[in-house]
């Protein structure tokens, strides 16, 4: 991180707690850490280990009970509804395992959604769309529906849309989780390629060692709690 320049993310003993009837279940339990500019990390952990619930409040799709979120300096623990989403469509670009793409409607067109829920001007919307699929290796696709597109290429539309408002950072939830093992390398050079080649921060929340090892930092969680921190060499650039 440059002198001066503030994390992406950084959380202080941040907590969230569950009330389930009577019993009150301690999800993220004093978590403190920060990712910086232009890293590449992974977060693991078991079924239950707090890696959801930690991916949902930096999504800023939960608020923290306790503690403190700053994404790109600014405090977001305790914003209203509405101005999350605010923040979200400007500062965060998800990536989901399921891909989440319009069934009926064009690669381009799925790109360009997020610019239009922020009313970018239409030629900017397809201009900006079509180099974010060109980034991805999409650029001759753009008009095929997700019918016509395989796995790992409607994945890369996903992540040719998380890119497209230029967010802080990319927020990946088992992106591989629903593609085969050759799509799944060829999905983590994507991010890789992003990240080395245009300092793109990506964050991915994944159980999955093969999946982690791709990163240069990895983050685990158990029972709510950070219980490593590490800084990997990550696996070579495998040739496409």
């Amino acid at each position: 991180m440059a002198s001066g320049e503030k994390p992406v993310i950084d959380v202080r003993d941040l907590r969230k707690v569950y009330h389930v009837g009577s019993v009150d279940v301690v999800a993220i339990d004093s978590v403190t850490l920060h990712v910086d500019h232009g890293e590449f990390t992974a977060i693991m952990g078991h079924s239950g280990s707090g890696k959801s619930t930690f991916m949902n409040l930096i999504g800023c799709l939960d608020r923290p009970t306790a503690g403190e979120y700053f994404l790109e300096g600014q405090n977001v623990s305790q914003m209203s509804t509405d101005e999350l989403a605010a923040v979200r469509n400007r500062h965060i670009g998800f990536v989901f395992q399921g891909f989440n793409l319009l069934a009926r409607t064009t690669a381009l067109e799925n790109v360009e959604l997020p610019m239009l829920y922020a009313g970018v001007d239409p030629q900017e919307r397809r201009t900006r769309a079509l180099a974010a699929l060109d980034m991805v290796g999409l650029s001759g696709r753009a008009d095929h529906t997700p019918a016509e597109l395989s796995g790992g290429q409607q994945q890369r539309v996903a992540i040719a849309r998380a890119l497209v408002n230029n967010p802080s950072i990319i927020l990946a939830d088992e992106p591989t989780g629903n593609l085969d093992t050759r799509s799944s390398e060829d999905i983590m050079r994507v991010f890789q390629a992003l990240n080395q080649e245009h300092r793109i921060t990506v964050l991915i929340v994944t159980h999955e060692p093969d999946i982690a090892g791709w990163t240069r930092r990895v983050i685990t969680f158990r029972d709510g709690r950070v219980v490593d921190d590490k800084t990997v060499q990550p696996k070579a650039k495998v040739p496409a």
